[in-house]
């Protein structure tokens, strides 16, 4: 019998998940009311099947791949559905921190739902590049491993809720945290007058930061208004009262200030990696 994958929501990564999933076999479905224009227009790109909400209790996996500000009030909505119907296992594949994804837990399963605690490593699938690597733990990760039957690459980790998130806070915090920080250096330098003896340096005796500099900086700029909810979840990873906690909404407040000047077309922030960048 073929899986049914509920789906939500189709964004680049949900969206591209998606396709992936239907291409190798699976019925993928979607809710789509109140939706954009554009994510429609994804949602039929990627040959996504339209239902209404009430269906979404007829999956058996539903896949939560959203804003990290949109995870919990998507669960408290879905909760009292998935918990009648009680044949859905609900995978959280949201870049949140371990004590948001325990309450989105305690929400599912208090209703009767089962749950798994999920993180994505990687980029949208696409004919060009892989698909990317699903972390999960919790009691019933393996129901949502029946996906590596259909090619989607299911790590589990025999741990309990909140493994997962805590694997991708730590992940996030080292990538997008080096990101960032190179991104706050280079404007830094640009201030300072000595961006292009930054850049030479980097090239002479730090190759891997250089070239890291030259990918990551322009793939971030259309992704930073995602990555201030990440930085905040990362925040409350690292727990309150220490320095980590501080850095990282630090981190948001860069990224919310970068995502600010690209939206705007104005402003240094943005002009002065590109400026780095061109060097």
């Amino acid at each position: 019998m073929t899986l049914t994958v509920a789906l939500i929501a189709p964004g680049s990564m949900g969206a591209a998940v998606g396709r992936y999933l239907r291409d190798h076999g699976l019925d993928v479905c979607t809710t789509l009311a109140g939706r954009s224009v554009a994510t429609r227009e994804r949602a039929a790109a990627a040959g996504l099947r339209e239902v209404e909400q009430e269906q979404l209790g007829e999956a058996d996996i539903l896949l939560s791949i959203v804003p990290p500000s949109e995870a919990l009030p998507l669960a408290q909505e879905l909760a009292p559905l998935l918990g009648r119907m009680k044949k859905t296992v609900y995978v959280d594949c949201n870049a949140i921190a371990p004590a948001t994804v325990e309450q989105v837990g305690q929400t599912l399963t208090d209703a009767g739902c089962a749950f798994v605690d999920a993180a994505i490593f990687g980029t949208p699938p696409s004919p060009e590049r892989t698909c990317p690597s699903f972390y999960a733990s919790g009691e019933h990760a393996a129901r949502f491993a029946q996906l590596n039957d259909y090619g989607l690459p299911v790590k589990v980790l025999e741990a309990p809720i909140g493994a997962a998130s805590g694997l991708k806070m730590s992940y996030a915090g080292i990538t997008k945290g080096l990101t960032g920080l190179i991104a706050a250096m280079v404007q830094a330098a640009e201030r300072s007058g000595s961006g292009q003896a930054l850049r030479d340096e980097l090239k002479c005796s730090q190759p891997m930061l250089y070239e890291w500099a030259n990918e990551k900086l322009p793939d971030m700029y259309p992704k930073a208004y995602r990555w201030v909810a990440e930085m905040e979840e990362i925040a409350a990873f690292a727990q309150k009262d220490r320095p980590s906690e501080a850095l990282y909404l630090a981190m948001a407040q860069l990224y919310w200030r970068l995502a600010e000047n690209r939206a705007a077309g104005a402003g240094n922030d943005v002009a002065e990696l590109e400026k780095w960048l061109a060097r």
